[in-house]
């Protein structure tokens, strides 16, 4: 399907944010969250105004975070958990962290493929953002007609010029489990073959070092996602409008399935004391404030077709065919997947 975003915000249902009563107000959410972008916190702050409810934040990466709930067990005193990857997300609910949430709001404003799996009890985990996965090149040598599918990544026509950061990393694990899905394990451990033979050298860094590695002419065709370059966009720093300058970004396999999606989502940890104010944090994270926060502060895809974009920088990117397959996938194909890069070599 073609994302469209609409210029003109629905209303946020006042139920939704309407204070609570007084014996809320000294109510504490425990927040356990991989998300550490200084714009949250207004996320955070307007949602204990709005409720009178107080988040105390736990922060880690994805893996620390799941690592802390298995120590934990029923001890934990985690009511909300926030991940940044579909197959982290996917993981804690196989491994019974979550807990299912049934709300009409969440099912009505989050799509079904960016839910977790509705066992008839209601859904284990939401997404509430999302985040391309792109093909960023050097506009002076690169013709875009080359780098607009996947695909071509291992193709031997890029030869030499790909950057890319580790195979293993999750946004990189959650992309190759959507290919999968598309072309199938036999071709996708080729693709995987083609795309080790094209890198311009080994994978390190994050996406915003493959970005500058396109601008510096250490290579000519990076991965990253969006929100990575948009920050560059946005940046007032001589350096970084130099390199936004140099490099273009292509929306990959638009004439086919689209491009690959990953979410930052979130979901009640499985042993919350507090699961209504809980289930009240998830249901703000779908209202049209925070989804502007998400959007217009972090530079992430609002999950809400609704919501107003004031990001100039998402606006300049446009709009672009969004691959369907579930996310819950990526998750499922993950063992395969890093299989497949042990035996290609793929670091």
């Amino acid at each position: 399907m073609t994302r469209r975003f609409s210029l003109a915000a629905s209303a946020v249902a006042a139920a939704l944010l309407a204070p609570v009563a007084a014996s809320a107000q000294q109510q504490v959410l425990n927040l356990y969250s991989a998300r550490h972008y200084q714009t949250d916190e207004a996320l955070y702050e307007n949602f204990t105004k709005a409720t009178g409810i107080r988040i105390n934040r736990v922060e880690a990466d994805d893996a620390g975070i799941l690592a802390r709930l298995r120590s934990e067990g029923s001890a934990s005193p985690a009511d909300v958990v926030l991940l940044v990857d579909a197959a982290r997300l996917w993981r804690a609910e196989v491994d019974g962290l979550f807990q299912p949430v049934r709300s009409a709001t969440l099912q009505q404003r989050v799509p079904a493929t960016l839910r977790g799996k509705d066992d008839g009890q209601g859904s284990q985990w939401f997404g509430f953002s999302t985040r391309a996965r792109v093909i960023m090149y050097d506009k002076a040598s690169v013709k875009p007609e080359d780098v607009d599918t996947y695909e071509e990544l291992g193709d031997p026509k890029n030869k030499g010029r790909l950057c890319i950061r580790s195979g293993s990393h999750p946004y990189n694990l959650s992309m190759f489990g959507a290919v999968m899905e598309r072309i199938g394990p036999e071709k996708t451990e080729a693709w995987l073959k083609g795309v080790v033979d094209n890198m311009a050298r080994a994978p390190k860094g994050g996406d915003t070092d493959q970005i500058r590695a396109v601008a510096s002419g250490e290579c000519k065709v990076a991965v990253s996602n969006t929100y990575y370059l948009a920050r560059l966009m946005r940046s007032n720093k001589p350096e970084d409008k130099a390199v936004v300058d140099k490099v273009a970004v292509v929306f990959p396999n638009q004439s086919t399935w689209g491009t690959h999606v990953n979410i930052s989502g979130g979901a009640v940890a499985k042993n919350s004391k507090n699961r209504d104010a809980a289930v009240k944090f998830l249901e703000y994270l779908a209202s049209d404030q925070a989804q502007s926060y998400f959007a217009n502060g972090n530079n992430e895809w609002p999950v809400v077709a609704s919501t107003r974009l004031d990001n100039p920088a998402l606006a300049t990117m446009g709009e672009f065919k969004v691959d369907t397959t579930p996310a819950s996938v990526f998750g499922m194909n993950q063992v395969r997947i890093q299989q497949m890069l042990d035996r290609v070599g793929f670091k």
